[in-house]
């Protein structure tokens, strides 16, 4: 199943490389729309929304203090915010597009 990170933040990129949650050749994108998840394994921070159109779901979860919203982190900062990741799959059993 292919993988695809949604994410701007380079650092989270960086400590999912180091986290062995991904590779290199893995696609990263900075926002996602439904048909770029659509049978995939996505990783990053979701909202549901968008996240049940994946096949599976890999939620980053990052604690972030207000000051740190909507700024660039830092790889220092993704290892402190991160605090843990789980994986769901995803079955539905009706959905409309």
């Amino acid at each position: 199943m292919q993988k695809i990170v949604v994410t701007r933040h380079k650092a989270l990129v960086e400590w999912l490389l180091d986290q062995g949650l991904i590779d290199k050749n893995t696609k990263i994108i900075p926002h996602a729309e439904p048909n770029d998840l659509k049978g995939k394994h996505a990783i990053g921070v979701l909202p549901y929304r968008l996240a049940v159109y994946a096949r599976k779901y890999t939620e980053i979860q990052l604690r972030l203090p207000p000051e740190k919203r909507n700024v660039e982190l830092t790889l220092e900062d993704i290892k402190w915010y991160a605090k843990d990741y789980r994986t769901y799959v995803i079955n539905r059993t009706s959905f409309k597009d």
